[in-house]
C-alpha cells in the first residue's frame, strides 16, 4: 500500500477530475502556460520583502533575466542563494518560482538571486548549463549590484534546477567560493529507468511520459546523455564537493536518482544532509497553497540548510 498524504491526495484527485491533457501531448509553449496557470491557482502568495528587483546578467548568448530577493535592507550574512528553477529544462521561469524564491529569502535571511536560463527545445543542452555557470560567475563579481560582498554561493534549485545546481557546484568549486548545494528532488540521471521511475510513472503529478518529453527536448544528441553536465550522477568526480542538502519525495519518479546521488556524495566523503518527504510528490514546492504540508517540508529543509552552513 502506497502512503499518500491527505493534502496530496486532495490535489491529485482534483487534477484527475479536471482531466487536462498531459503536458507531453502539447507544445512547449502550451506546457509553459499550463505551468504558470497551475502556480497561479495552487501556489502560496509571495511574502513581502525589503527588495525584489529584476535585473539582467550578461550571458554567452545574450542577456539572462534574473531577480534578486532580500528580506531586509541590510545583509547580516553575505552568502547568496543562486537559484535555478525547475521545469524539465523546458518550462518554468521567474514567475513560476517567484513565491518559492521569496520564501527562501524570508526564511533564510539570505540574498536570493533567481536565474532565468534559456529553455529547450529552442536551446538544447548545454545551453542551460552555460547560462547558469555564467550567472554564478557574475553573482560572485557584483557586490555593488547585489548590495554586499558575496562570500559564498549556495547553488539551489528544484528538479531540473537541482540538476543545474549540482553541475555548478561541481564545476565551480575550485574557481569560486561555494558554500553549499541544495538539491530539491533533483533530476541527475538522464538514463534512469526502473525503480521509482516505473513505480510512480502515473498518477503522482510528474509522469514518466512527461519526464521523457522533457528529456527529449533538452538532450537532442544521445551522445550527451551520460555527460556529467547532463547526468551528474554518472560523473567520476566525487571528492571535495561542497556540502550538500539533498531532498527527495517518496512518490516521485526521480526519487531513486536523488537517493543515489546523496549516497555517492556520502561515499565520496562529502558532508551531506539527506531528507525524504514520505507521501509527497514531485513539484510540491511550487504548489504549497494546495499542499500545505509542502510548506512544512520547505521549512524543514531550511532548518537543514542552516545546520549545513553553520
Amino acid at each position: 500500500m502506497v502512503f499518500v498524504r491527505d493534502d496530496v491526495q486532495q490535489l491529485l484527485g482534483m487534477m484527475a477530475a479536471v482531466g487536462a491533457p498531459p503536458m507531453n501531448q502539447g507544445t512547449p509553449e502550451e506546457g509553459r502556460a499550463a505551468y504558470r496557470q497551475m502556480g497561479a491557482i495552487a501556489e502560496r502568495p509571495a511574502p513581502p520583502l525589503a527588495r525584489k528587483e529584476d535585473m539582467s546578467i550578461p550571458g554567452p548568448a545574450g542577456a539572462i533575466p534574473a531577480r534578486i530577493y532580500q528580506a531586509t535592507a541590510t545583509a547580516t550574512d553575505t552568502r547568496v542563494v543562486t537559484f535555478f528553477h525547475g521545469g524539465g529544462w523546458v518550462i518554468g521561469d521567474l514567475e513560476t518560482h517567484d513565491s518559492l524564491a521569496a520564501e527562501i529569502a524570508l526564511q533564510t535571511g539570505l540574498t536570493v538571486i533567481a536565474i532565468d536560463y534559456r529553455l529547450a527545445p529552442e536551446t538544447a543542452f548545454p545551453g542551460a548549463v552555460e547560462d547558469c555557470l555564467a550567472a554564478a560567475r557574475w553573482v560572485a563579481s557584483q557586490p555593488a549590484v547585489i548590495g554586499h560582498a558575496v562570500t559564498g554561493q549556495i547553488f539551489a534549485g528544484d528538479s531540473a534546477g537541482g540538476n543545474l545546481s549540482a553541475v555548478c557546484a561541481r564545476e565551480l568549486r575550485h574557481e569560486l567560493p561555494v558554500a553549499a548545494q541544495w538539491l530539491i528532488y533533483p533530476g541527475v540521471d538522464m538514463t534512469a529507468n526502473g525503480g521509482s521511475m516505473e513505480s510512480f510513472a502515473e498518477g503522482y503529478l510528474l509522469t514518466g511520459e512527461v519526464m521523457a518529453w522533457f528529456g527529449a527536448h533538452y538532450i537532442q544528441n544521445e551522445a550527451h546523455l551520460l555527460h556529467p553536465h547532463a547526468s551528474p550522477l554518472h560523473s567520476d568526480d566525487w571528492e571535495g564537493l561542497p556540502p550538500a542538502l539533498v531532498f527527495t519525495c517518496g512518490l516521485d519518479p526521480l526519487r531513486d536518482q536523488g537517493r543515489a546521488y546523496a549516497a555517492k556524495l556520502i561515499a565520496g566523503g562529502n558532508r551531506v544532509i539527506f531528507r525524504e518527504a514520505a507521501g509527497q510528490v514531485h513539484g510540491s514546492a511550487q504548489v504549497r497553497g494546495a499542499i500545505p504540508s509542502a510548506q512544512t517540508d520547505l521549512e524543514q529543509q531550511i532548518t537543514d540548510l542552516k545546520a549545513l552552513l553553520a
